[in-house]
């Protein structure tokens, strides 16, 4: 299945879950954000949100400088 990650089309086996994305994305432990079709995923929710054909989904990450 296809879906926009990050304002990228990629293609995605079904049943692939919002922290899957994540994983493949950052190894952050903290200060990450995701939001899904333009709402934000709670990171509890994170395993049990399936991926589907069309979806959006971003993924940010905080950065501290100065």
């Amino acid at each position: 299945m296809e879906v926009a990650v990050n304002g990228e089309t990629r293609t995605l086996p079904p049943g692939t879950t919002v922290a899957t994305v994540v994983g493949e994305l950052t190894t952050a432990t903290s200060g990450v954000a995701v939001s899904l079709n333009d709402e934000v995923v709670p990171r509890t929710e994170w395993p049990r949100r399936v991926l589907r054909p069309g979806d959006r989904i971003d993924v940010l990450t905080a950065v501290q400088g100065g």
